[in-house]
């Protein structure tokens, strides 16, 4: 009897303190906040390629200001409208009484999508009206698949397809489930002694962002004889891959590759509008072409180039340049109104937008960032003997400067695309796009334009015998000036070649080709 009494009383006190009520879990949201500073770091090994457009594959450490006003006792706080790649792991936040007990990034967002989601193995109200009564009927169904390709849901006339019926359609909730945010939430647990005003710093790291440079090289007119000079000008192009706006914010970005352990992408929240596909989606004239139909008609044909029509009805070609005094003007460089102050952190490089910007969700934004006038540089025609057998084939051609003072920069050049512009009698004209690696200061800078049909290069194997391969290379200029050329021979030469140095280890031919003229090397390569 005694054991079974303590049984009893054991578990009467089991229920007894079930039985009392816990102290409410209490709700604060903090919706905006008050201050935003977003620092943004390049993707790692990006290189040359583009920004993902789609979802940018850098990073951004993000520091919010927010004020909230913390109840008596324990409370839920979620931070709404945080960046979507959030990684959770990262937050840290400042200013409680007492501490962060617990913290979850909400995964799922508001939305029709989001709904479907949420609401799936269960019932929700579906509306249809028929079109020539106008009578609507509201019946509950049971949502079994979607809401990726279509939502299929089971009624009493068995297993449907959301909005394929040909009647309109509404989908009725009957509540907003929980933990459902418009926007990407950070929750937190915390408690306070008393209820009180804190103002909280939250700082985190979130993946979708990124950044380059984009340099327009401007090549100024020259005289022959005279030194050929450029204006260098590099726009910061910063992406926001997420939804999320961030108002008035300080802007940095870091160039160089800081020390960061690879992980994988945070898993986007799940949202937006639901994807209803349903077959047939058009006339018959409009299904799309398959074997045994008529081919679909011919697109229209371009609208005509743009033209002027004189007084005689000729043509007069319109042109983007303009003439004073019967010359064409140069194209002038981009006018930076703000320009990107540049600071040293340690080894990288840090750039600080000087004005408040807003950085747009789903959204690009430039920024000036580099002003170099007046740089001087050199154009060499480059080659690599491999690439040209037989018959001469067009050489490309580099502009080559040295990034230090005297050659008009000495600034710290970021990796980006280079545009460069050239002037000609009917106006500036691209001349090619090239990439320009990170060039620290006293770095040779390269960037590559294109290919010039003026200089062309021809390699041609004269005789061979078992040990080596006699070859000629020539090289003639079309062009009213002369021209430098450097053609690489990635080969073990057999002897002494004239004007052949090693550069980088690679033999190279160097040679100046007068104007209108050609230039000839012979030399044997030793055969393994």
């Amino acid at each position: 009897m005694i054991i079974v009494s303590r049984f009893v009383v054991f578990w009467a006190l089991v229920l007894a303190l079930q039985a009392v009520p816990l102290a409410a879990q209490q709700l604060v949201v903090s919706d905006k906040p008050e201050d935003v500073s977003i620092t943004i770091y390049r993707a790692p090994d990006r290189g040359d390629r583009p920004i993902n457009a789609g979802w940018p594959q850098g990073y951004a450490l993000i520091t919010e200001t927010r004020t909230i006003n913390l109840p008596a006792g324990e409370a839920l706080v979620r931070f709404e409208g945080v960046a979507e790649g959030l990684f959770p792991e990262s937050a840290i936040i400042t200013g409680l009484p007492n501490g962060v007990r617990e913290k979850n990034r909400d995964a799922r967002l508001l939305s029709p999508q989001g709904l479907v989601d949420a609401y799936l193995k269960r019932a929700v109200s579906i509306t249809r009206t028929d079109k020539a009564t106008g009578v609507s009927r509201t019946e509950n169904v049971f949502i079994t698949a979607g809401p990726d390709g279509g939502v299929i849901f089971e009624s009493d006339a068995g297993f449907e397809a959301l909005r394929c019926t040909g009647l309109p359609e509404r989908m009725t909730f009957s509540e907003v489930p929980a933990g459902l945010s418009a926007k990407p939430t950070l929750s937190i647990l915390t408690t306070s002694e008393r209820s009180t005003s804190a103002k909280l710093t939250l700082t985190y790291l979130a993946s979708g962002f990124d950044w380059q440079a984009n340099y327009v090289a401007t090549v100024r007119k020259s005289e022959a004889g005279e030194q050929t000079k450029m204006d260098l000008f590099a726009w910061l192009t910063v992406a926001n891959g997420g939804k999320q706006s961030f108002d008035n914010a300080d802007m940095m970005v870091i160039a160089g590759e800081p020390n960061r352990e690879a992980r994988e992408d945070q898993v986007r929240p799940t949202g937006g509008p639901l994807q209803i596909r349903c077959w047939p989606m058009q006339r018959t004239d409009q299904v799309p072409y398959r074997t045994g139909y008529p081919p679909p008609p011919p697109p229209p044909p371009p609208p005509p180039a743009m033209a002027m029509m004189d007084a005689a009805g000729g043509e007069s070609i319109i042109v983007t340049a303009q003439r004073r005094n019967g010359e064409m003007l140069e194209m002038a460089a981009p006018v930076a109104a703000v320009v990107a102050e540049q600071e040293d952190l340690g080894d990288l490089k840090l750039y600080r937008v000087p004005e408040r910007v807003t950085v747009n969700g789903k959204g690009q934004k430039q920024v000036a960032m580099i002003v170099q006038p007046d740089v001087r540089y050199d154009r060499v025609y480059v080659a690599d003997a491999r690439d040209y057998s037989g018959d001469s084939a067009p050489l490309s051609y580099i502009l080559r400067s040295r990034n230090d003072e005297k050659s008009g920069l000495g600034v710290p050049l970021p990796a980006g695309q280079v545009a460069v512009f050239e002037n000609s009698p009917v106006g500036p004209l691209l001349a090619g796009e090239g990439d320009l690696p990170d060039r620290a200061i006293d770095n040779e800078v390269e960037i590559l334009v294109g290919q010039s049909s003026d200089v062309r290069l021809s390699v041609n194997e004269l005789r061979r015998t078992k040990s080596k391969s006699y070859q000629r290379a020539t090289i003639s200029n079309a062009r009213d000036h002369p021209v430098d050329v450097e053609m690489e021979i990635p080969y073990e030469i057999a002897g002494r070649a004239r004007g052949v140095e090693k550069i980088d280890g690679v033999p190279t031919w160097r040679v100046t080709v007068p104007a209108h003229d050609e230039a000839e090397l012979d030399y044997s390569i030793q055969l393994r």
